[in-house]
């Protein structure tokens, strides 16, 4: 396993972003999907670990606009954050996806065809975009939040099997909102797995913040890499 950075040309700019390489190739890939905090140690982690299971892991940093390359925020401070991910409209991320699909699609070393995408937090939502607008071939969502605002025009159009994974204590989505997200997905005919982690809060699957949960971390990777192996 082997890691670099590697800068990806958008047509907003020049984009950093993080690979980690597994020991085989071609390998089917998984697009790593920063949390509000950025592309930080625990996200490049989470990458090492997806290429230690044979994928072949990229994550973005979706903040080049606002913010220098390697940018990680305090956990700390989420208003601080505010002017970097108010510029994560879907059109602007569509714009960036396309770009990083494209330099994924012409690596040699990844399998073009076998493509998913996870994201956590922030990366949740954008997961859930992603798989709206793109042909993966699946999706996984860690506390999205901002999925409730924006599930009725997107849950219709999810396009690969979608695993969400929620934390029962998470003061930012509701019992009542995931429901109705579930309610969508369910009237829409869609593929979808929903796990809630009844004593988890927002945040729970990273070790660097007060809201890990270890041993929910531990089931959902558990499932997170079964619904891979089966999909991906």
């Amino acid at each position: 396993m082997n890691t670099e950075t590697i800068i990806i040309k958008t047509a907003h700019g020049e984009m950093q972003t993080f690979v980690a390489y597994p020991d085989f190739s071609p390998s089917p890939c998984i697009l790593v999907l920063q949390e509000a905090f950025g592309v930080n140690d625990h996200i490049k982690d989470i990458a090492v670990r997806f290429a230690k299971e044979g994928y072949l892991a990229v994550a973005p940093e979706l903040y080049y606009r606002t913010a220098p390359p390697g940018f990680s925020g305090n956990y700390e401070d989420f208003m601080a954050l505010k002017p970097h991910f108010s510029q994560l409209t879907p059109e602007n991320l569509k714009s960036d996806l396309d770009a990083v699909l494209d330099w994924i699609k012409t690596n040699p070393k990844s399998i073009p065809n076998r493509i998913a995408s996870i994201g956590y937090c922030l990366g949740g939502w954008v997961s859930f975009l992603a798989n709206s607008l793109y042909t993966f071939k699946a999706a996984i969502s860690y506390y999205g939040s901002r999925i409730v605002q924006t599930s009725e025009e997107y849950s219709p159009k999810q396009n690969a099997p979608l695993l969400l994974v929620w934390a029962g204590k998470d003061r930012s989505v509701k019992q009542t909102h995931i429901a109705a997200i579930s309610e969508l997905l369910k009237s829409s005919g869609k593929n979808y797995v929903e796990l809630v982690f009844s004593e988890a809060e927002h945040g729970f699957f990273c070790d660097a913040r007060a809201a890990y949960h270890k041993t929910s971390a531990a089931q959902a990777w558990a499932i997170t890499l079964a619904f891979l192996k089966e999909h991906l």
